[in-house]
């Protein structure tokens, strides 16, 4: 396949990883050689442990995870705090590096696409640089219809590759939740997937192989390059 796939959100705590992770199992369950990294990570390294567990001793975690930071804020917020710079150019670089070693690469990113992340760059940009396809994670609830327009719409200003869009089902359904997905399918003309809720530590490895029937021909058509 030879791809990157970029895993964005439209906000944070969407399901990225979990999303991402479950994408990685499939893969290589099915003997393609994936990995996934995240490089930026603010707050705790939690995701990072949670991909690494489906890839063990694959890559290093400041292989994986070059630009983490303790504080829970913006990357490029933190890196001011510790007087560092982050240069897109290098982060690409070790992106680039990274993919020479597999077959397919999962890059999560963190929070939404307009999160700055570094000198002048947001992760839009960074899309951007990579000419890839891009899932976005929302949740099928109240407000995502705002939030998806606006991932979606920024998406689109700034690529010209591939974009789909991959509902989280939430565990108690509200009102709008029946009518979002087929909204966003016609103002976007969009692939819209679902994938239903997995329970509440669907981040477990036990999880990931219990949940994996359930989810299988999802996973398989939103990996799919068309």
């Amino acid at each position: 396949m030879g791809k990157i796939f970029f895993i964005t959100g439209t906000d944070t705590g969407v399901g990225k990883t979990v999303l991402t992770a479950s994408l990685l199992y499939h893969l290589r369950r099915k003997k393609i050689h994936a990995l996934a990294i995240k490089p930026f990570c603010t707050g705790t390294r939690e995701d990072v442990e949670i991909l690494q567990k489906l890839q063990p001793g694959q890559l290093s975690d400041s292989e994986m995870n070059p630009c983490f930071f303790q504080e829970p804020i913006a990357p490029a917020v933190a890196a001011k705090l510790h007087r560092k710079k982050i240069i897109l150019e290098q982060v690409l670089a070790k992106i680039f590096e990274i993919k020479k070693r597999c077959d397919v690469l999962l890059i999560e990113g963190v929070g939404g696409i307009m999160v700055p992340l570094g000198t002048d760059f947001l992760v839009s940009d960074l899309i951007a640089k990579l000419s890839c396809p891009v899932i976005v994670a929302s949740r099928n609830e109240l407000g995502t219809i705002n939030h998806t327009l606006l991932s979606v719409f920024a998406l689109q200003h700034a690529i010209k590759e591939q974009i789909k869009i991959v509902m989280i089902e939430p565990e108690m359904a509200d009102f709008s939740t029946k009518t979002n997905r087929k909204f966003l399918m016609e103002k976007t003309q969009l692939k819209i997937f679902s994938i239903p809720f997995l329970g509440r530590k669907a981040a477990s490895s036990e999880a990931f192989k219990k949940n994996y029937k359930k989810i299988q021909k999802t996973l398989a058509a939103i990996i799919k390059c068309d």
